[in-house]
């Protein structure tokens, strides 16, 4: 499994996402899952996958390489696209035509085995900063000032603390931290989850990624955000009074 996050505020785009994608007592595999399409000064946009990694994995060389447009008879390509919302059409396209080619009988289809989501955001020149998720049939939704994070794969036990915390106004720096809290929060949870990290900051109208990172197990601030977070829960639920209803 994996989890990744994208969050979009006024500021800017956060996306960030995980490496694992087997978890067991002697098989743990590791695979980047967070992708950068860039041009500066024209176009800067982030992918990120969950799912079924051989379908992740042409669906992003389809994208990449390009792939002939049934109605225009043209080789589209994500770095020739004239807008995000394109972009996502395109990805869209291309899980539907990895599904087609691989042939895949409706018994295959309906368990799920196949399946992959995206995630895909950024900018393109003359248009706005954009996040949305691709589902495996190739539809997809947009981030929203009301709705302004995505997330794939093992997500519920990130999602708590970015419901709590983030609001189209969080500041990138804030977005950022609140994101890696989040990541920290499935890793401890869950397995199937884990370093290295992939971090990924674009901020509005710049047309170039700020931050392309990777945090490894020995990175010094995620250690000292994992041990301040931690701290940070004990001393809080610890200064709230017990329930009054408690009997001696």
């Amino acid at each position: 499994m994996t989890y990744c996050v994208g969050i979009l505020v006024r500021e800017g785009l956060v996306m960030i996402g995980d490496t694992r994608t087997n978890a067991g007592i002697d098989n743990i595999a590791t695979f980047r899952k967070l992708h950068l399409f860039e041009t500066p000064g024209e176009r800067a946009i982030g992918f990120a996958s969950s799912g079924n990694l051989s379908v992740a994995q042409s669906v992003l060389s389809m994208v990449t390489e390009g792939f002939r447009n049934t109605e225009t008879g043209e080789i589209d390509r994500i770095t020739a696209v004239d807008t995000m919302f394109g972009a996502a059409q395109l990805v869209g396209r291309a899980i539907r035509e990895v599904h087609r080619v691989s042939n895949l009988s409706r018994e295959q289809s309906q368990s799920g085995a196949f399946d992959v989501t995206i995630l895909l955001g950024g900018q393109v020149k003359g248009g706005r900063l954009r996040l949305f998720m691709i589902y495996s049939a190739g539809n997809f939704i947009e981030a929203t000032a009301d709705t302004p994070y995505l997330q794939i794969g093992e997500h519920k036990y990130g999602k708590p603390i970015l419901d709590r915390s983030i609001t189209v106004d969080t500041a990138i720096p804030d977005a950022l931290k609140l994101g890696l809290i989040s990541m920290d929060s499935t890793i401890r949870s869950n397995l199937s989850v884990g370093l290295p990290i992939d971090i990924l900051t674009i901020h509005r109208d710049a047309l170039r990624a700020d931050i392309i990172y990777r945090v490894h197990d020995a990175e010094p601030y995620f250690h000292d955000l994992r041990e301040a977070w931690s701290s940070a829960l004990r001393a809080a639920h610890q200064a709230i009074p017990p329930p009054p209803y408690l009997t001696d």
